[in-house]
């Protein structure tokens, strides 16, 4: 099972100035170190650090279950994740929303639990052994901001 950061083609794009999901301009903020995560490297961005603080929806298109929502970016490039098991932001919070979506990207009903941090990564791999469910989506629990995207190790 892999931890995808967000997609780096929207990410380069919204660093050098283009639009986030609203068609806006990232907003631009100091890191103060702690509950930053970035969605590239899924690391805090580091205190004192400039970040980008911008609307974004993880689907293709827009779409009745395309969620969006705020996320953070360091505003300097950082290196994508590429780790294994948990990535760092993933250690900040006591539990996860997390859901699983069809390849259609549609949520499949019945999936979306809080999970406490020290079961969440068993049930996202239960999630993924299921019939119908093409990935997972790891969210706050406290602010349903979308973190991170799991896959099976083979997709």
């Amino acid at each position: 099972m892999r931890f995808l950061p967000y997609d780096q083609d929207f990410v380069d794009a919204v660093r050098a100035g283009g639009p986030d999901a609203n068609g806006q301009a990232a907003e631009r903020a100091v890191s103060g170190g702690v509950g930053t995560p970035c969605r590239c490297c899924l690391r805090n961005v580091p205190e004192g650090a400039q970040m980008l603080v911008l609307s974004a929806r993880p689907f293709p298109v827009p779409q009745p279950y395309a969620e969006q929502g705020p996320i953070f970016l360091c505003a300097e490039p950082c290196a994508p994740w590429e780790g294994e098991g948990l990535p760092p932001i993933l250690f900040e919070s006591p539990d996860y929303l997390v859901k699983a979506y069809g390849a259609d990207d549609r949520i499949v009903y019945g999936t979306g639990r809080i999970r406490p941090r020290s079961e969440m990564e068993e049930y996202a791999r239960d999630l993924l052994g299921r019939v119908g469910v093409a990935y997972v989506d790891v969210r706050s629990a406290r602010n349903n901001c979308f973190l991170t995207r799991v896959r099976s190790d083979g997709d």
